[in-house]
């Protein structure tokens, strides 16, 4: 259905469809491939979909962080001779998705914040991440997969824990890396400076980023659209397939560019 390529900054990515170039960007310990389910995006949008440093086949990446995975995807983008886009990035995505405006704000022509943050506090997060370390140790890479599937999901069917499975594949050498940057974002000042559409989404039952997190960033960017899905955890994309998508084709065909 995709095709594969490499571009000159060597970005492993996906890109099919026709239309207005449209970015998917996954989660901590996600692929690109973690957004199958929105692959029918492409009969309307030319789908760019990246592997960001030390995830999927990104496996030479330099040093880890949200600044970085953000040129990535800005040089990525020029590098296609792509000037503007529409912006999706889920959790970790999320936080790529605003550094790439405060980065590129011309690159975006519109955002989609999807369970995500702002904003962590620097105390909570050293002792989140120190937990986190420390539960993972010793731990089999199967009791750890098994555990983000439970913390991710509301629904714990066979189909939904089969789904997470097949696109979560942390890499443990850049993993901690990774969420110990997601725990230094702070986007106080940057969110009320936004002036591109914006749709945040929120999921009922996230425990990994509670929905209140989204509703605070409603608050703080003008004029954004802010959705709950209910009885969905922190992936409402892979949940709520029909709905999510529902909601990311009604905003983004308002916001379509003019031709």
């Amino acid at each position: 259905m995709g095709e594969f390529f490499t571009v000159c900054s060597g970005i492993p990515y996906l890109r099919f469809g026709v239309g207005d170039p449209l970015v998917f960007i996954h989660g901590l310990g996600e692929v690109k491939e973690g957004w199958a389910n929105q692959f029918e995006f492409s009969d309307q949008f030319d789908l760019i979909i990246p592997d960001l440093r030390g995830h999927g086949e990104y496996q030479s990446p330099g040093e880890i962080s949200i600044k970085n995975f953000a040129h990535d995807v800005i040089s990525l983008l020029k590098g296609l001779g792509i000037n503007s886009a529409h912006i999706c990035g889920l959790s970790m995505g999320g936080m790529v998705a605003q550094e790439i405006y405060r980065q590129a704000p011309e690159i975006c022509r519109s955002l989609m914040l999807v369970s995500t943050l702002h904003y962590a506090p620097k105390q909570l997060g050293k002792l989140f991440l120190k937990s986190r370390k420390a539960y993972a140790e010793n731990k089999s890479p199967d009791v750890l997969r098994d555990t983000a599937a439970k913390v991710c999901l509301y629904s714990w069917t066979k189909e939904n824990i089969e789904n997470f499975y097949q696109f979560y594949k942390p890499n443990n050498e850049f993993y901690f890396k990774a969420m110990e940057d997601c725990l230094k974002v702070n986007n106080l000042r940057l969110l009320p400076k936004i002036n591109v559409p914006t749709l945040i989404i929120g999921g009922q039952y996230d425990s990994v980023i509670p929905v209140w997190v989204q509703l605070l960033m409603h608050k703080q960017i003008p004029h954004s659209e802010f959705v709950i899905f209910r009885n969905t955890g922190h992936i409402a994309k892979l949940e709520a397939k029909d709905a999510f998508n529902k909601v990311l084709r009604s905003f983004l065909n308002k916001h379509k560019m003019a031709s």
